[in-house]
């Protein structure tokens, strides 16, 4: 793509809305507790407090509506105490520009590095250091810094409460993962109908797993439909996948197939049924009809083999799904810990610490947003413009990790600013005062809380008159800084992208990494199911096939993730071809998905072990790793080993030979995909 293109992309996604997202209740709660902060904070300590206080409240809000599965009222604790924390150690090396300089440098490297934990830590310390720019500038002692931080911290706590006593669809976040889960199981049903070979994206699964893990407390107050419906519909896919596949299930035509569409409608309407009785908290209603096809006598009769387990096991699948979702589940007594934040702290050192490395993109961030906020404030505060801050603040609030989300919040942020800043600047020539102005920022706040998941252009306009109309109410002429803030903000805004430019952290270059570690990860995989072949009795519970499962689930969506940032970034990667990395794509999820064929019919006791497998599971993971290599090296892929292990035992296991086939036409695909003649120049 190239730079032309990849601003009008960023661009274009800045200012898409969409509605679905929108969350008027929340943004209402937050502009209400805001309000709150801010009257309290007029009628007893005067305007200057009442900014601060301002700030600590909206920070509080933002971070609740960060994706978290954690209690949100955590999450605005802890946004206002760190920054009450930030804006009190700020004003102690405000006098000396030296050491608050080398201070925003530090705090900036960190908040740069928090990224490593996750987008919601990223944002919340990335907040932080822009919102400590201009809180520091309020206070005009050490006792009056301390009593900034201090309402800081109230305003954070205000909306904690407002969170614990007006919860607004309580365990919401949950509820919309797993049924986003059962709802993506619904979509694949229907797919396999017209396509028995479609692919499936694990991300939702994925994403309800990680909505699954709770704390102690939290297990005890969790809705009865939220404990078993997830494990229930992991189990499903491969089902549907082995019932639709000509290979192991039904044939391609004929009656058997006929059959096979009819239930696998029928279990597509059971599932959207039941995602949205999770979505509403309401009572499972399926229709008769999709309950008589699931049941029908056809089902035993005309079905056969495999494709009669496969069915029947459905029905019995899709029956727990149903009583899970009503609530009469019997997982109660079973969850996933959430350990509490203070058993996390380690956790955390070791994974930033493993970003400290070179070539770790998080590190390169973290470098770029450092040198980028030192250089805007030197910058600033140098030239005669006066509120030096904008201009790092606008670079410490548009820079990502990546260059897609950098690039496309640089131009939102630009625009939106001199929109806001104008219409924000016109009501402040009429002098409206400390209490309306305040009134103004409360409205302003509740339009950015209800745009912040969409849209970053129109929430950018919010944003920027609401911080016009609380610099009104602190009493500064904002007549006089309009014209500033804007040549600032726009300095800032170029400062971010032309530092991009200089200093990239490009995914294009790594593509052959990311594919290199899913290959591993699906060799694993195939190798752990196919090893539960050669000894059933070694690994009842399954355990290190469905650890492998989750690795192979992760290296997938870190590769999709990767490749999809890749195509709008305005370089070129010299040694895999947009085709080739399709095709490479293509091949891994087959090899996949003959993987969970093979583990859809796993042996159970009293079965017979086939010997065969583990020389089989033992060729895929040496010639994986080896094959692995050979991806980062650009080299042609050898698959001797897995091959003569495939020839041992073809025809002698129809099942498995039915799901090993299809293991070396994946394998074979991958080798062609990533030959090195379908190399660019």
């Amino acid at each position: 793509m190239t730079w032309l293109r990849a601003l009008l992309h960023t661009a274009r996604a800045g200012l898409t809305l969409e509605r679905q997202r929108l969350e008027p209740l929340v943004a209402l709660r937050g502009a209400a507790g805001l309000a709150i902060v801010v009257g309290i904070a007029l009628a007893l300590f005067g305007p200057v407090f009442a900014v601060s206080s301002a700030f600590g409240a909206y920070q509080a809000a933002i971070a609740s509506f960060q994706r978290s599965w954690r209690p949100r009222p955590v999450l605005a604790l802890a946004s206002g105490g760190s920054l009450a924390v930030s804006t009190f150690l700020g004003y102690l090396t405000a006098a000396r520009p030296p050491l608050l300089l080398a201070l925003l440098a530090l705090w900036t490297f960190a908040a740069g590095l928090a990224w490593a934990l996750g987008p919601t830590v990223g944002i919340i310390a990335a907040s932080n250091v822009g919102i400590m720019l201009v809180t520091i500038t309020l206070p005009t002692s050490v006792a009056t810094a301390a009593g900034h931080a201090a309402v800081i911290l109230v305003g954070g706590l205000v909306q904690a409460a407002l969170i614990v006593v007006f919860p607004v669809r309580r365990w919401g976040a949950q509820r919309d993962a797993l049924a986003d889960a059962l709802a993506a199981e619904a979509d694949y049903a229907r797919r396999l109908r017209q396509n028995p070979t479609a692919s499936f994206d694990p991300e939702p699964l994925m994403v309800a797993r990680s909505a699954a893990v709770v704390s102690p407390r939290q297990a005890r107050r969790r809705p009865a439909e939220l404990h078993g419906a997830r494990g229930v519909a992991e189990r499903i896919r491969p089902v549907l996948a082995s019932l639709a596949d000509p290979a192991v299930g039904v044939p391609a035509e004929g009656p058997e197939r006929d059959v096979c569409r009819a239930i696998l409608d029928a279990a597509a309407v059971v599932l959207d049924r039941a995602a949205h009785a999770i979505r509403r908290g309401t009572p499972v209603r399926v229709p008769e009809h999709a309950m008589a096809t699931l049941k029908s006598p056809e089902t035993v009769t005309v079905l056969s083999g495999p494709a009669r387990r496969a069915a029947i096991r459905l029905v019995a699948l899709l029956d727990d799904v149903v009583e899970e979702a009503e609530g009469e589940g019997t997982g109660e007594g079973s969850h996933r810990d959430r350990p509490p934040l203070r058993r996390l702290l380690p956790g955390a050192v070791r994974t930033v610490r493993a970003e400290l490395r070179r070539g770790s993109p998080v590190l390169r961030h973290a470098i770029r947003v450092a040198a980028v906020v030192c250089a805007g404030y030197l910058v600033g505060t140098a030239l005669p413009l006066g509120h030096g801050y904008w201009a790092p603040l606008t670079s410490v609030m548009v820079m990502r990790p990546d260059f897609s989300q950098t690039y496309a919040r640089s131009v939102a942020r630009l625009g939106g600013t001199v929109v806001g800043v104008g219409v924000a600047s016109a009501v402040e020539t009429t002098h409206p005062g400390a209490y309306l102005s305040g009134a103004l920022a409360v409205l302003c706040a509740f339009g950015q809380y209800l745009l912040t998941r969409t849209g970053y252009v129109a929430a950018t306009v919010f944003l920027s008159a609401y911080v016009v109309f609380l610099l009104g109410m602190g009493g500064e002429d904002t007549g006089q800084t309009v014209r500033e803030r804007i040549l600032l903000t726009l300095l800032g805004g170029l400062i971010a992208m032309v530092a991009y430019a200089i200093y990239p952290a490009w995914e294009t270059p790594r593509l052959r990494s990311r594919l290199a570690d899913w290959l591993v990860a699906d060799g694993r995989y195939a190798a752990a199911v196919v090893d539960h072949y050669a000894d059933p009795l070694a690994d009842p519970s399954r355990q290190a096939i469905r650890g492998a499962l989750l690795a192979a689930r992760d290296a997938r969506i870190a590769w999709q993730e990767a490749h999809e940032r890749s195509l709008h970034e305005p370089v070129r990667h010299r040694g895999l071809t947009r085709s080739a990395a399709d095709g490479a794509e293509h091949a891994l999820s087959q090899m996949g998905r003959s993987a969970m064929l093979l583990e859809a019919h796993l042996p159970v006791h009293g079965i017979n072990p086939v010997p065969e497998a583990a020389v089989l599971a033992d060729a895929l993971r040496q010639d994986t790793e080896r094959a692995a290599r050979a991806v980062r090296e650009r080299k042609p892929l050898q698959w001797e080993r897995v091959c003569g292990a495939l020839d041992v035992w073809e025809g002698d296991h129809p099942v498995l030979t039915s799901g090993t086939t299809l293991l070396r036409e994946a394998l074979d695909e991958l080798a062609d995909a990533l030959a090195p003649a379908r190399r660019t120049r």
